[in-house]
């Protein structure tokens, strides 16, 4: 009869975020975890064959963090959608700094440059209030993409200390010129 664990796999999940959020994606170890855990190294590797699978679930659950983030502000209605999502990619970055740099501040040099669902979703968004064609809408996205990610990253590294109303400011003010830019 194979051993009974104490955990599971998403309880071990939850603890390796845990541990990323007050350590870095680098203080992912699995002596870390066990301590997180309070308990040894082999209930972990009884439900993972490694530190990379539970490295990989990690990332699945910060996704799945940041998604509810989109979610939650691009149904909040306190801005226009996509507004709300530069918004809530930055608030990420400022309440789940060490998530935020997992997911967004790593080499991702090897890695196939394709959209993501959220680009997928934001670049009709953009169509519809601009005007613009797809192919516009993507180069929009990318430039202003590129600001709002600027500011993430300086928020998530505490360069920058801005509450959200110079975040808006700085937002409306690039989405407008790039808005003149386009017409």
């Amino acid at each position: 009869m194979p051993p009974k664990f104490k955990f599971t796999r998403d309880e071990i999940t939850s603890a390796a975020v845990n541990v990323t959020r007050k350590k870095g994606p680098d203080g992912l170890t699995a002596r870390a975890l066990a301590e997180e855990l309070g308990c040894s190294v082999k209930p972990i590797f009884g439900l993972f064959k490694n530190m990379e699978e539970v490295q990989s679930a990690v990332m699945n659950a910060a996704q799945d963090i940041y998604e509810s983030y989109l979610a939650e502000d691009m149904t909040s209605g306190k801005y226009p959608l996509y507004k709300a999502s530069g918004m809530a990619y930055i608030r990420f970055a400022k309440e789940e700094r060490e998530l935020f740099k997992l997911l967004f501040m790593r080499d991702r040099g090897g890695e196939p440059l394709e959209p993501t669902r959220e680009v997928d979703a934001i670049i009709p968004i953009i169509m519809k209030t601009t005007g613009l064609s797809r192919e516009q809408a993507e180069r929009f996205h990318l430039e202003m993409w590129v600001v709002v990610h600027g500011i993430a990253s300086m928020i998530a590294t505490s360069y920058l200390i801005w509450n959200e109303e110079q975040i808006s400011g700085v937002m409306t003010d690039f989405y407008t010129g790039l808005r003149t830019v386009y017409k």
